[in-house]
């Protein structure tokens, strides 16, 4: 029997029924079928090998491809799996999947997978690989995948399989190694051309802290041996860039365990760019029409029952205040609803945009803490816009617009945007969450911003957008986030007074359009590697008198500067020039001003620029003019 499949480009391809997807994929085109990792049919990605028994839409997925890269990095777990069982008998492997940049597989072992033990697993893998190993697609009763890994003595597999409801499982076969996965694989090990061993951390099964404590070992695959240089290079300059190392160095922030792991001490440095971003970002939102307000840390514990938050389990701190239960806030939504139901509102007032850089907590597990980028203590540039139902999707559109202005002032112009939908566990009804999932869709179509759905993501009180920011390898980076909200303007009651004179329910965005402070310090800081830019740098000149004679003419040149507002110092140290010079070329300042005899005598600076080098003397008048010229925050492109 023929089948006929419809290529992306709109032709059939006829074939017999029983064909493969690869000989599919080969009457494509030979390039195609050789760079080939999985197809699709009806939107269903499946193994290469697999017999086609009816027609359909048919894609081939190649490297180039996120489905592509998936099983790629899926497959190449497996036989980093395979690889470790083989090297370290009694070892028992758990789960591996493909993540954002690459794969990790998690093993209980007694190995302590060092370097050197790293590079044999390499070796192992890359015998697999050389031998063409297939992959092999088996189906069995959940019975019998049970008895093949109790007879292995797998717990773990135990535990996944008698949780998969279906009475039959799949398995697939590498040489002697066989694991529990839904697959789809390439469809033989030789498809695996360059790959590296990255790292190995601690992961708790599951993710559950209260369990075993098992080894991960991460990895990255490519094509070509190239590209995986091409990739350990990004790694090594992400190192560099890394915002916990040059928080260290520039003398920006620290963490001090003695006070409490998650919380954020800024040096001097580090809150002065802090401010400046603060101060920023405060201007921009008094210019959009947001009204500052200001909530306080502790409320009572009945708001919190009232949002939901206790009974989702949110990750919140209390405390006991003469008998009474508070909460210490993990967001601000509720002070910015009381404020809103202060007093009756008028359709005529609306929308209204309430605006904090409010301090939140929330009570992250030590494990997941990481730099600024997760921490238990945080400040939010966070808004909270309630509207008509008529005027939502305009001023979702509105907080994209702001968004994108916002992060193309420091620099960010790459990143996705994620839809991401409603959770299982959360409040309300399926057709409210439709309602406001669709007005987040439509304001992204009406823009012209493209979005991936991200199924099941979304808070428990309204779907949202969750910008992401592209960088260096590893997880996308937390950006903006736009939520729509029809759940607690309801459970608050919350209303306005329609042109009708009747009540009516209020619409509610809660959005930031940075991130929490600290997120966007911490991205931001690996962003730049350090070298913030003039209107935003903590110090935006150092000056260096030459000898102790020049001093008085520094402190002179000092005092003109800060006169203007600017942010200057004075290396006034004991050091030879050569080492002021490299102190402030490792502080990453934009200008150093070098004085001596003959500056002092003209009135002048000898400036160098960290980003143009060696600019010569230069009267002191046309170097403030200069420097006020870059004291200003860049227009982002539209």
């Amino acid at each position: 029997m023929a089948l006929d499949f419809v290529l992306p480009d709109g032709s059939v391809k006829s074939v017999e029924s029983g064909t493969t997807a690869l000989q599919v994929a080969a009457l494509i085109g030979k390039r195609l079928a050789k760079d080939a990792l999985a197809a699709s049919l009806d939107g269903q990605v499946i193994d290469l090998d697999r017999p086609l028994d009816h027609g359909g839409e048919f894609r081939v997925f190649t490297f180039s491809n996120p489905e592509g890269k998936e099983v790629l990095w899926h497959s190449t777990a497996h036989v980093l799996a395979a690889a470790v069982v083989s090297l370290f008998p009694g070892t028992k492997p758990t789960i591996g999947p493909a993540i954002d940049e690459g794969f990790y597989y998690d093993f209980d072992t007694i190995a302590a997978f060092n370097d050197d033990e790293l590079r044999q697993i390499e070796a192992k893998m890359a015998e697999i690989i050389a031998a063409d190993v297939p992959f092999v697609r088996e189906e069995v009763s959940r019975d019998e995948a049970r008895r093949l890994f109790e007879a292995q003595g797998n717990e773990f597999k135990v535990e996944l399989i008698d949780e998969i409801e279906d009475e039959t499982v799949s398995l697939y076969r590498t040489g002697d190694f066989v694991d529990l996965c839904r697959g789809p694989h390439i469809p033989s090990t030789g498809r695996i051309k360059a790959y590296r061993l990255l790292s190995v951390a601690g992961a708790y099964w599951r993710g559950d802290e209260h369990n075993l404590m098992l080894k991960r070992i991460y990895g990255i695959a490519f094509p070509t041996e190239a590209e995986v240089e091409a990739y350990l290079a990004e790694l090594e300059q992400a190192r560099l860039n890394d915002h916990r190392r040059l928080g260290r160095e520039l003398d920006l922030f620290n963490f001090y365990e003695e006070a409490g792991a998650g919380l954020v001490y800024y040096h001097p440095n580090g809150a002065m760019l802090r401010q400046i971003i603060c101060d920023f970002s405060i201007r921009e939102h008094l210019k959009r029409g947001y009204k500052l307000v200001t909530t306080p840390h502790l409320v009572k514990a009945s708001i919190w029952e009232t949002s939901g938050h206790i009974q989702k389990g949110y990750p919140m701190y209390f405390t006991e205040i003469e008998g009474q239960r508070y909460g210490i806030k993990p967001m601000n939504c509720p002070g910015h609803i009381l404020i809103y139901k202060s007093a009756a509102r008028s359709y005529r007032e609306l929308p209204i945009r309430y605006f904090e850089l409010g301090t939140v907590y929330r009570h992250e597990r030590s494990g997941v803490l990481h730099g600024l980028l997760r921490v238990r203590g945080f400040t939010q540039d966070d808004a909270h816009i309630f509207c008509t139902m008529e005027q939502l999707t305009d001023e979702i559109i509105g907080v994209l617009k702001f968004a994108k202005f916002m992060l193309g002032t420091f620099g960010f112009h790459e990143y996705n945007l994620y839809l991401s939908t409603r959770p299982e566990q959360s409040l309300g009804e399926a057709d409210v969450w439709a309602v406001a999932e669709k007005a987040l869709a439509d304001a992204m179509e009406k823009v012209g911003m493209p979005y991936t759905v991200d199924p099941g993501e979304g808070a428990f009180y309204g779907p949202k957008i969750d910008v992401k920011l592209v960088g260096p390898p590893g997880p996308l980076s937390q950006g903006p986030t736009i939520q729509c909200d029809l759940n607690l303007p309801e459970r608050f009651d919350l209303s306005y007074i329609g042109p009708d004179g009747k009540h009516h329910r209020p619409a509610m965005i809660h959005r930031v359009v940075l991130a929490g402070i600290e997120r966007f310090l911490g991205a931001y800081i690996e962003h730049v590697g350090g070298n913030f830019p003039v209107w935003n740098a903590p110090v935006q000149a150092v000056i260096l008198p030459i000898a102790d004679r020049h001093l008085e003419y520094a402190h002179h040149v000092l005092d003109q500067l800060r006169g203007l507002e600017f942010r200057v110092e004075v290396d006034d140290s004991s050091a030879t020039l050569n080492l002021k010079i490299r102190n402030a070329e490792m502080q990453k300042l934009p200008y150093m001003l070098i004085v001596g005899d003959r500056e002092a005598e003209a009135g002048q600076v000898a400036v160098r620029s960290r980003d143009e080098g060696d600019l010569g003397p230069m009267p002191l008048e046309a170097f403030l003019t200069r420097l006020a010229g870059e004291n200003k925050p860049p227009i982002p492109p539209e």
